[in-house]
């Protein structure tokens, strides 16, 4: 065997055996990922006043509840698209909301004290886990976590303002 037969012999070994190690790696960590969205099944959220969470949305049922400018309760169908649903998946994976805390409500001394803090529950519920938090508006925690499920919490209010505009 010439030199040059034994360098391209020797690069392919190494090249192919990290071109190996990556597909089986990779593979392996695409399959076990904790929040697929083919295993994606609905999103609910519900927002309000602490005492009173009138508003809300859960995509399984399509039912979408709302007070409007006249302080009435409008009941309604709705349907996000798969491409508003994939759309949610994804942004939630980029803000990590997977690893924001569960609870993330302001301890209250009385009853009376942030009654009108507008309260948050938002849940992404898939095949075999879900993810749900509780989040208070004011809340003084972790600033990081805080915008994280703030900005996934504004997201699918838009989208689902922008579905009910269609």
């Amino acid at each position: 065997m010439s030199k040059k037969a034994k360098t391209i012999f020797l690069g392919l070994c190494i090249i192919g055996s990290f071109f190996i190690y990556c597909v089986y790696y990779y593979s392996n960590m695409i399959k076990n990922a904790p929040f697929r969205y083919s295993d994606f099944e609905y999103v609910a959220i519900q927002y309000g006043s602490r005492d009173s969470m009138l508003n809300s949305y859960n995509s399984a049922t399509q039912d979408y509840q709302y007070l409007d400018r006249e302080n009435k309760i409008v009941k309604k169908k709705l349907k996000l698209s798969s491409d508003d649903l994939l759309f949610l998946h994804r942004k939630a994976m980029e803000m990590g909301f997977w690893n924001v805390e569960d609870d993330m409500t302001t301890p209250r001394t009385d009853s009376i004290t942030g009654r009108v803090v507008p309260r948050y529950i938002l849940e992404f519920k898939y095949k075999e886990k879900g993810k749900t938090v509780t989040m208070d508006a004011d809340y003084p925690g972790n600033q990081k976590m805080m915008d994280a499920a703030k900005t996934t919490i504004e997201t699918v209010l838009e989208r689902i303002n922008i579905a009910n505009a269609r």
